[in-house]
């Protein structure tokens, strides 16, 4: 869908609606045909009696609708029940067109597999009422703190530019492990990989593709706070880079022990956060910093 482009459907309950491409080698006689087949977990029937169903320019489809390989079918879903995250999400900044947010452990920052609702995006846009919300970039699940979103189709690909052009200064906060022999500040150099359909991704010798600065900040018995400073942004980067220090992060259930954990089990968050980001404007390019308000737990 071109990226200025309104979808066939509104959105509903800040959930933007699916889009299946009906394919060339298929020999189904009806549109009907095909999606009861293809995906009988729903109620065809029901949907395009209603008028819910439509094409690409929004006509609707109907029961009696002749299979066109190539089109596209848009629709809503109803998703399925999720366990509530029982914490806020907070709202820093409101204006010019962008939102900054304080996401809280347990919170995915888009709907994604079997977090759909419970998610930033969709909270955000129930929230304000805004449809076009949409994330500048993301933030792990577990991983709380600052998060920036634009208002409109516009202002997505600039703020998203800042991000993936790396040119946005992003400062993290982590409890761990305190370890004596280890000397700060230090930057950690590796080459992260992670598979598809894998949970946590591995270091592996050859040409380093991360880069973290890591400083110490308090010590506080057998534990510490660091300072983070990522240079880039591999999956869970400094999750890896502190426990292949020896000091992993306090409530990590990836590193160095994959571990799994009940989806309803809130008790211990990930001790890490995204404390501040702080970047030239690409609109007003006035200098901006937007910090957390969260803490960690020592």
């Amino acid at each position: 869908m071109p990226e200025h482009s309104q979808p066939p459907l509104p959105y509903r309950d800040g959930l933007a609606p699916l889009r299946i491409r009906l394919p060339h080698d298929d020999s189904s006689v009806l549109v009907l045909d095909y999606l009861q087949r293809e995906h009988p977990g729903d109620d065809w029937v029901t949907m395009l009696t209603g008028g819910e169903v439509v094409d690409e320019k929004a006509r609707p489809w109907t029961v009696e609708s002749r299979y066109a390989p190539g089109r596209f079918v848009h629709f809503h879903r109803v998703p399925a029940p999720e366990t509530p995250v029982p914490f806020e999400l907070d709202v820093l900044y409101d204006a010019e067109g962008i939102v900054v947010v304080d996401k809280p452990h347990f919170l995915a920052t888009i709907p994604r597999g079997m977090h759909v609702t419970e998610t930033a995006t969709v909270r955000l846009r129930r929230l304000l009422g805004c449809e076009d919300l949409t994330p500048a970039h993301r933030l792990d699940r577990a991983t709380a703190g600052v998060l920036i979103f634009t208002r409109s189709r516009e202002l997505r690909r600039p703020y998203q530019e800042l991000f993936s052009s790396r040119a946005v200064l992003k400062e993290y906060e982590a409890v761990a492990k305190f370890d004596p022999s280890l000397e700060f500040p230090r930057v950690v150099r590796s080459r992260i990989l992670k598979d598809h359909g894998v949970m946590v991704a591995r270091e592996e010798p050859g040409e380093p593709n991360s880069e973290t600065r890591i400083e110490l900040v308090e010590r506080f018995g057998d534990t510490a706070r660091y300072r983070l400073f990522p240079h880039t942004g591999r999956t869970h980067q400094l999750r890896i880079h502190l426990s292949s220090l020896g000091i992993p992060i306090k409530g990590d259930s990836y590193y160095p022990i994959y571990t799994r954990t009940a989806a309803d089990d809130f008790d211990s968050p990930l001790q890490l956060l995204a404390r501040a980001v702080e970047f030239d404007d690409p609109i007003t390019g006035g200098r901006r910093r937007f910090v957390s308000r969260r803490t960690l737990a020592g």
